[in-house]
C-alpha cells in the first residue's frame, strides 16, 4: 500500500484556509432563525432602497452584497461610510433601509451614522461578529456572522469573517428574491448584458422572419416542399394559409420516412397530405432558454414562433441557441 502523498506547504495552507472558510459558512446555518425572518420582512417591506454600509474589508463585502440584492431584484446602492460623514449622507432618506456590515460592530464611521438613521426613522439592520456592540444593541434586527477563527494563520486578517457576512448576505439577498416570486424573465429584464444575458434573451431576437421563413401553402406539391426546405436550410418548412396561420410543418425528417414508405408515389403528394398538424409553438416572448428546453424535451431542432390567434411569426432552430452558447 502507498504511503499517501505529502502535502506542500502551499496546498495544505490552502486546504487549511478553505477548511475554516467552509466551517465559518456552515456555522450560520443553525444561527438562521426568526431574526433572519424578521430581517427579510423588514427589506421586504422598504419602499426605497436598501442601503449597504461599510468600510475596509467589510465595506467590500458590502458593495458585493448591495449589487446581489439590485442584481434579484431588490433595490440597492452601497454607501460608503466614511464618505457618507463627508457629504454623501444625503444618499440616505426616509424610505430607505440601512443594512451595516462591521465585524466588530463598533466601526467608528458606522456608529456615526446612528443619529442620522434615528432622525430619519429608518430600520437599521447589522451583519456583525458581535451581537453585543454598538451597532447591533442599536439596530432592529442583528444577524451574528461571527467565526470562531479567521483563516490566516496569524488569526488577523479578515477571511473567515468576510467570507461568512457575503454568504450571509446571498442568503437575504435570494430569500427576498423568492419572496418577491421573481420569475426568469424577470432576472432577465434585470441582466440584458454579457454572458448571462445572452442566455436570458427572449425568441423574438433570435428567430428566422420574413423570407428567411421557411413556409409553404398546403397545396403545395412535395418536390416544392424539399425545395423550400434545402433553399432556408432550416430543415423544416411550416404550412400556412393565405394569412399565415399556421396550419402544420413538415421536416426533412418528415421527408425522408415518407420517401422510404412510399418512393416515387410520395413526390405526387401535397404539403397538406404529409405535414404535422399541430407542431410544436411558442411565442415571441418566450426566452431563449424555454425553446432550449422545449426542444430537449421534445427532441426537436426547431420550434415554430406564433402570436395568441396562431398566426407564424417565425421560427427558431437549435443552432441559433449555439451562437448565443446557450450551453
Amino acid at each position: 500500500m502507498k504511503a499517501a502523498k505529502k502535502l506542500s506547504p502551499t496546498l495544505a495552507a490552502a486546504q487549511r484556509v478553505l477548511r475554516i472558510e467552509a466551517a465559518a459558512v456552515e456555522s450560520l446555518i443553525g444561527r438562521l432563525d426568526e431574526r433572519f425572518e424578521r430581517a427579510v420582512e423588514v427589506l421586504l417591506s422598504c419602499r426605497g432602497r436598501v442601503v449597504v454600509s461599510g468600510i475596509g474589508k467589510s465595506g467590500l463585502i458590502g458593495r458585493k452584497i448591495s449589487a446581489t440584492l439590485a442584481s434579484t431584484g431588490t433595490p440597492s446602492v452601497f454607501l460608503h461610510a466614511a464618505e457618507a460623514l463627508h457629504g454623501d449622507l444625503g444618499m440616505l432618506v426616509r424610505s430607505d433601509a440601512l443594512l451595516a456590515v462591521s465585524a466588530s460592530g463598533e466601526t467608528g464611521e458606522l456608529v456615526a451614522l446612528l443619529e442620522r438613521v434615528r432622525r430619519l426613522g429608518i430600520p437599521l439592520l447589522t451583519l456583525t461578529g458581535n451581537p453585543r456592540s454598538t451597532l447591533a444593541l442599536a439596530s432592529e434586527v442583528t444577524l451574528d456572522v461571527s467565526v470562531q477563527e479567521e483563516a490566516c494563520s496569524l488569526n488577523l486578517a479578515p477571511t473567515a469573517s468576510t467570507a461568512a457576512s457575503l454568504a450571509m448576505g446571498d442568503a437575504l439577498a435570494i430569500a427576498l428574491f423568492e419572496r418577491r416570486g421573481m420569475r426568469e424573465e424577470d432576472f432577465a429584464a434585470l441582466h440584458p448584458g454579457g454572458r448571462l444575458g445572452l442566455r436570458l434573451r427572449r425568441i423574438e431576437s433570435l428567430m428566422h422572419t420574413g423570407e428567411a421563413l421557411p413556409r409553404v401553402r398546403p397545396s403545395a406539391p412535395i418536390p416544392e416542399v424539399i425545395y423550400e426546405i434545402s433553399r432556408k436550410r432550416l430543415g423544416m418548412a411550416a404550412v400556412t394559409d393565405e394569412s399565415s396561420l399556421l396550419l402544420g410543418v413538415i421536416t426533412d425528417g418528415d421527408l425522408r420516412r415518407l420517401m422510404e414508405q412510399r418512393k416515387k408515389e410520395s413526390l405526387d403528394l401535397t404539403a397538406e397530405e404529409c405535414m404535422t398538424r399541430h407542431p410544436v409553438t411558442l411565442s415571441r416572448h418566450e426566452l431563449a432558454t424555454s425553446a432550449l428546453r422545449l426542444m430537449e424535451e421534445r427532441k426537436i431542432t426547431s420550434v415554430l414562433v406564433v402570436d395568441e390567434g396562431r398566426q407564424l411569426e417565425g421560427v427558431v432552430h437549435l443552432h441559433d441557441l449555439w451562437t448565443i452558447q446557450l450551453f
